[in-house]
């Protein structure tokens, strides 16, 4: 069987029940559900109600809840960072961060992450059951922001009993939240970690963002984003939105080093539109593998609510303002070759930061692998998190960890 034809028997049986069905159905997570009476109310001025949000914890919460670490996702991530996957039986997408004497102690800490509005993985997204017409929301759910997305966060957090997170972290779709968190609810975050992220999304990455939606649109088997109701899904054009997507957190430099122009498992060319090249078929590996876990609409969603984050447009065009009169302390990391949100994007971050006077720390790390570097083992990111963790968490009156003085 040639690699085109394997991808294409991979893709074909995902038809079927979609992950995102079957967690609307029977979600493997913790869940809060808010009645017609508790909803969001969303940038677009609708109230969102019921919404069910789907979350996982780690570590002990303390008797006066001053340890609490918000985890925010990024654009394909989920509420499973130190957990087994449910669905792909992988380890969680932040294991090498989060978990006992890691960078974020579950020993020391108690860790919450959800997954965002939108999403597929249990909380209220496209798959979910629409009240008013009991089929699955498709298109008609209100198109979501970030802010969106910490709004619905702060409800679980109030639902936790929690007034102030110790800490708010994320990479990415998860930096904006941070970002957001700290402009909207200053009071209750004490410390942030925005890493590899920007304060609003350029040209460029929503141009990228809008290659893949048109890919999932093109797929006949999207239907309108009515596809629940046939049983299809748009596998294919979701494969090719992810294929496009991940090209973008790579670095030039660390495709290069891994895949340069080298065949795969071949001695020559074939001379057809097989994948000749390693390149080809990492890429189809990884959009037919993202199919498992991920719902074409909620890409459609995710993507469009990073495409729509300016945090300085919400004051009047002054990034400054955002954060005005912050107290919260931040550690603004990016990654020297992150060209899709680059070191620039981070600096200027720190500009609005300082012209309040804000205690902020800023790290530009110095690496190959590209805008995925904050998911992988770099000894100089975790020794940065750790320090400004452990120092924040001193200033908070908090005790240390295992081994600390």
């Amino acid at each position: 069987m040639t690699d085109g034809a394997r991808v294409t028997a991979q893709i074909s049986a995902h038809n079927g029940l979609s992950v995102a069905q079957g967690e609307v159905e029977s979600p493997h997570s913790l869940i809060v559900r808010f009645s017609q009476t508790e909803p969001l109310v969303m940038d677009s001025g609708v109230a969102l109600a019921p919404l069910s949000i789907a979350y996982q914890t780690y570590g002990q919460l303390n008797a006066d809840k001053s340890n609490a670490v918000l985890i925010c996702h990024a654009l394909t991530g989920d509420q499973h960072v130190a957990n087994v996957h449910p669905i792909t039986g992988k380890p969680g997408w932040w294991d090498t961060m989060v978990g006992p004497g890691k960078p974020i102690d579950t020993d020391r800490f108690f860790v919450i992450c959800s997954n965002v509005v939108g999403g597929c993985m249990g909380t209220t997204g496209p798959a979910s059951l629409n009240p008013a017409t009991g089929q699955p929301y498709g298109l008609d759910l209100p198109v979501v922001t970030i802010r969106d997305m910490v709004r619905a966060q702060a409800k679980l957090v109030d639902y936790l009993g929690i007034d102030e997170l110790f800490c708010v972290a994320g990479g990415s779709m998860g930096g904006m939240q941070v970002l957001q968190w700290a402009a909207l609810f200053p009071q209750r975050v004490f410390s942030a970690m925005p890493i590899a992220a920007g304060a609003r999304h350029s040209s460029q990455n929503i141009a990228f963002h809008e290659v893949g939606r048109q890919a999932i649109m093109a797929d006949p088997d999207w239907e309108g984003g009515r596809y629940f109701n046939s049983g299809k899904r748009p596998v294919k054009g979701l494969a090719v939105a992810r294929m496009a997507a991940h090209i973008t957190y790579m670095s030039d430099e660390a495709l290069h080093h891994k895949f340069g122009r080298k065949l795969q498992d071949r001695s020559a060319p074939t001379f057809s539109f097989d994948a000749d090249f390693q390149i080809e078929s990492y890429l189809r590996h990884q959009g037919s593998s993202f199919v498992e876990r991920f719902d074409a609409n909620s890409y459609l969603y995710v993507t469009r609510a990073m495409d729509y984050f300016d945090l300085a447009a919400d004051y009047g065009g002054s990034l400054a303002q955002a954060f005005r009169g912050t107290r919260t302390r931040f550690c603004v990391v990016s990654f020297s070759s992150d060209w899709l949100f680059p070191t620039s994007d981070s600096r200027a971050i720190v500009h609005a930061l300082n012209a309040n006077g804000a205690s902020v720390s800023f790290v530009d790390i110095e690496t190959d692998k590209g805008h995925d570097a904050f998911l992988l083992d770099l000894p100089e990111f975790f020794a940065t998190s750790r320090g400004f963790i452990d120092a924040a968490a001193k200033a908070r009156g908090l005790p240390p960890g295992k081994g600390m003085p």
